[in-house]
């Protein structure tokens, strides 16, 4: 092989051939391994990587061109005891890689130790000589060049974000041809674009579509990882999702027509820990090529484990936060993505102490030309620790306090004695000053579900979690859901229980998006999707697919045949979301005063309680307090006026005195079906009446 240039890594497409680089600081030697497929086999050559600069490998191959597959073999001494398991029998994917061909197949041989089965077992101390390379993915040469982009830019204050997987989206839509529904073309079809815009999402969050594998545990128990946290190929999209033979050309086109539509394009992305698992796990990739450098490790052999998936991909080292970087860059430079999710940030802010939100990589990305100007959010929190409220600008952070304390508001059911007061859910209605004092509200992403969890259907239908079809006995997921079934465990055909959930989903999403905060909509809430009760849907059967009618009837796909109840509630989060832009954009781009204005004898923020009069500091501390009453100063000539009752019965609500407003007018009722709400006009100090559990919204006129 001739010398490449060592400053690119991956494989790079020239006029004439293409250049390798890896970088593999700790190795003894490197090959470059290709493949073809001669009279149906697949055969390899070896090339040795005889050039080195530094710790990158590195060499020119003419002739290659685009589509060719390829992986490494890595040399190195095998000393688990050091944390070095290097095995060249295994053949590893690049990290660099842009696409990905074959699917992994669970047999003993892709385990760097002598492993008894396709799932693991075995002493993990002896080195296996089994070669891997037909039962492992291999990287493919692309040519995918930047993309002209047309950014968005869509301001925080605007957005509403819509967390979906690619597959589940579309994977139901009779509009879109049979083999096209749950790819990355399906998300750019007209009719995916029209439901996203007739709704008024701002921002559509993908679940990861980093290239990922299935854990052999999982596997082991008959089913398959669904949401797609574990990856394998940080840079790569994941190719079972591509309706094409091109899934990097089919993702850029859907990206282009989203942009388009007005619609910008997140990811979540998971670089926290890797597909190769624990010790035990396969060698796949990064385990074989620097064991030590790419994973976190208390010492020797034994990994420091934060993420509850075996490794954590160690952040700290340079050469590690570079990839992050130089994928974050692909990502949004090659395929036009807007922004990121980072799953678990907190453990990439770890160093050698706890959690650091200053740590290299954030400061990296914060200081980045192109990175700082993409929407960044963090979820920010691992299974050792927490740091919401810490991540400096730009950060969002997911703000799992307004989570649990509007699920506490509304589901609390006084009758089992959760209620806590209003003063916590006031804080979360109005931005969460408490958590983001210096940064503004809409530095809080504001969420009542997400993918991980209940559904918004299950959150009013079940008390207790459902996870039994994963196979963990129901251990899996958690047992604080804050959740109410309104007295039956599931579905009923009880009309007067159906009525509260209709009115408790209605109230939850009219919270949601009447705050200040940036709300985001977990996919098939506004139409009150279930997963059966599950709140761990990771998983699908091993033999099934999300087409299919089981996957289907599990509520892993969104229901595009709706009926009258599922359009009804689309009808209302429609008319919420057309509610929040008309009045609340403008004014809750910073936080609420609460103080009058001595220019527009007004205040931006108000209390009330039912009598009409302004909440005091004794009443803020009322335990049993369940409803609420709050102003927002909206507009020159106009106020919103948010009244919530989540008692089990209803309340009078007295409207204000004509000092906040010259008539009110009914704009909202979560007790009343989309179709048929009539509005009403009140004078000030007239009641109005709230079934239980219900929210309403009045337009305050002050002319």
């Amino acid at each position: 092989m001739k010398p490449a240039d060592p400053r690119y890594l991956g494989a790079q497409l020239t006029e004439g051939g293409a250049n390798f680089a890896i970088w593999a600081a700790a190795a003894d030697a490197v090959e470059l391994c290709l493949f073809n497929e001669v009279n149906g086999q697949l055969l390899e050559t070896r090339f040795a990587m005889t050039h080195r600069d530094g710790p990158i490998f590195h060499g020119y191959l003419a002739g290659v061109r685009e589509g060719q597959r390829y992986g490494y073999r890595v040399y190195g001494p095998w000393n688990p005891e050091e944390g070095w398991r290097f095995n060249p029998n295994k053949l590893l994917l690049d990290p660099y890689a842009h696409h990905v061909s074959g699917e992994l197949v669970y047999s003993p041989e892709i385990y760097g130790h002598q492993a008894l089965t396709g799932f693991g077992g075995g002493d993990i101390s002896l080195k296996d000589d089994r070669d891997s390379a037909h039962f492992v993915p291999l990287g493919v040469v692309t040519r995918a060049e930047r993309a002209e982009i047309q950014r968005l830019n869509t301001p925080w204050a605007k957005t509403i974000i819509y967390e979906a997987h690619v597959r589940g989206l579309t994977a139901q839509n009779l509009a879109i041809p049979e083999k096209e529904r749950g790819t990355y073309k399906a998300l750019g079809h007209p009719s995916t674009i029209n439901y996203l815009k007739s709704l008024g999402i701002t921002a559509l969050e993908l679940l990861p579509i980093h290239h990922f594998v299935t854990e052999p545990g999982i596997v082991e128990r008959g089913r398959q990882n669904y949401w797609g946290y574990n990856a394998l190929a940080f840079s790569a999209p994941h190719a079972p999702y591509a309706a094409t033979d091109n899934p990097i050309a089919e993702l850029r086109e859907a990206v282009r027509a989203l942009h388009e539509a007005g619609i910008e394009v997140l990811l979540d992305v998971v670089y926290n820990h890797t597909a190769e698992g624990g010790v035990g796990g396969p060698t796949l990739s990064f385990r074989g090529i620097d064991n030590k450098t790419f994973y976190r490790r208390v010492k020797g052999d034994l990994l420091d484990d934060v993420t509850g998936c075996g490794n954590t991909v160690d952040a700290r080292r340079p050469f590690v936060m570079r990839m992050i970087m130089d994928s974050l860059h692909w990502w949004s430079e090659t395929i036009g993505i807007d922004g990121f999710r980072f799953d678990l940030a907190s453990a990439l802010a770890r160093n050698d102490f706890g959690i650091d939100t200053n740590a290299s990589l954030f400061s990296a990305i914060a200081g980045d030309p192109i990175l700082r100007e993409r929407k960044l959010i963090a979820e920010p929190w691992d299974i050792a620790g927490y740091a919401m409220g810490e991540f400096p600008h730009p950060w969002r952070e997911w703000n799992d306090h307004y989570r649990d304390s509007l699920r506490q508001f509304w589901l609390s059911n006084p009758a089992r004695g959760f209620s806590e007061g209003v003063g916590d859910v006031a804080s979360r209605l109005s931005g969460s000053h408490d958590v983001f004092y210096y940064r503004g509200p809409t530095s809080s992403i504001n969420f009542i579900t997400a993918h991980d969890g209940f559904t918004l259907g299950d959150l009013v239908s079940y008390s207790s979690k459902h996870n039994e079809a994963n196979g963990e006995e129901n251990h899996d997921g958690t047992d604080s859901n804050r959740s109410w079934s309104v007295g039956v465990e599931g579905p009923t055909l009880d009309p007067e229980i159906n009525a509260l959930r209709d009115r408790l989903i209605k109230s939850l999403l009219g919270s949601l998006l009447l705050s200040a905060g940036v709300p985001m909509i977990t996919m098939g809430d506004e139409i009150a999707r279930t997963q059966v009760g599950s709140n761990n849907a990771f998983s699908l059967p091993l033999n099934g697919d999300s087409t299919s009618s089981q996957a289907f009837n599990g509520g892993w796909a969104l229901n595009w045949d709706r009926s009258e109840r599922e359009n009804e509630l689309l009808e209302t989060t429609k008319n919420l979301i057309a509610i929040r832009n008309s009045y609340l954009v403008d004014v809750a781009k910073e936080f609420f005063t609460g103080d009058l204005d001595l220019g527009t004898n007004r205040k931006d923020l108000a209390w009330f309680r039912r009598n009409g009069e302004e909440m005091n500091s004794e009443t803020w501390h009322q335990g049993d307090r369940n409803h609420l009453a709050m102003y927002v100063d909206a507009t020159a000539n106009q106020a919103l006026l948010i009244l919530l009752n989540a008692a089990k019965h209803e309340n009078s609500f007295i409207l204000p005195s004509d000092k906040w407003g010259s008539s009110f007018r009914s704009i909202f009722d979560s007790a009343s079906h989309i179709s048929t709400f009539e509005p009403k006009i009140l004078a000030p100090n007239e009641p109005t009446i709230l079934p239980p559990h219900s929210l309403q919204v009045w337009l305050v006129n002050r002319g």
